[in-house]
């Protein structure tokens, strides 16, 4: 059983990671409707990555013998000046999301919960990540500026970094 207090972050943060998901299902629209079905893609891959990263914690914490604690999930209520504006807008939100992983590394670390300290270090990682993907994206975004042709190229390259999403829910092929 997980001390109440881990259970409680843990449960906050599988809400956090529901909200990343919301956040990235509305940026996949957004860019789909401003034409870049690139990005639309990879903002698409994102949210189902989200997903799985709040079930991966969901699952802990049940596997761990505490409840799930549900929470109402904000709106992201977003509004974006270009895909690099929307880039920038992610790297601020993957870096909160990092700090809230820290934060529950540091619970856990407190805590003396080892197993929960373990388990986390995946999320780091992942935090690592995320954020140099980002980084990398923005970058080549600073470059092309608004350049039609440079944004096109971008979005084909984002087009093939896209996670790839269930069969089931990939969109159709455009006739």
């Amino acid at each position: 059983m997980l001390q109440d207090s881990i259970a409680r972050q843990l449960n906050a943060q599988i809400n956090n990671e529901f909200f990343s998901a919301y956040l990235y299902l509305d940026m996949s629209a957004k860019a789909e409707q401003a034409g870049f079905k690139g990005m639309s893609a990879w903002f698409m891959g994102k949210y189902f990555e989200e997903n799985q990263h709040a079930l991966k914690i969901y699952h802990y914490v049940l596997d761990h013998g505490s409840d799930i604690e549900m929470s109402a999930i904000d709106n992201p209520g977003q509004d974006y000046q270009g895909p690099l504006d929307m880039f920038e807008q992610t790297l601020a939100h993957e870096q909160s999301v990092t700090a809230m992983i820290n934060d529950l590394v540091d619970a856990a670390m407190t805590a003396r919960d080892h197993a929960t300290y373990a388990f986390l270090q995946w999320f780091v990682t992942e935090q690592t990540e995320e954020e140099a993907t980002v980084n990398d994206i923005i970058a080549q975004l600073k470059l092309v500026g608004e350049r039609g042709e440079g944004l096109f190229m971008i979005d084909r390259e984002i087009a093939s970094m896209a996670t790839a999403m269930p069969q089931s829910l990939a969109p159709s092929p455009a006739a």
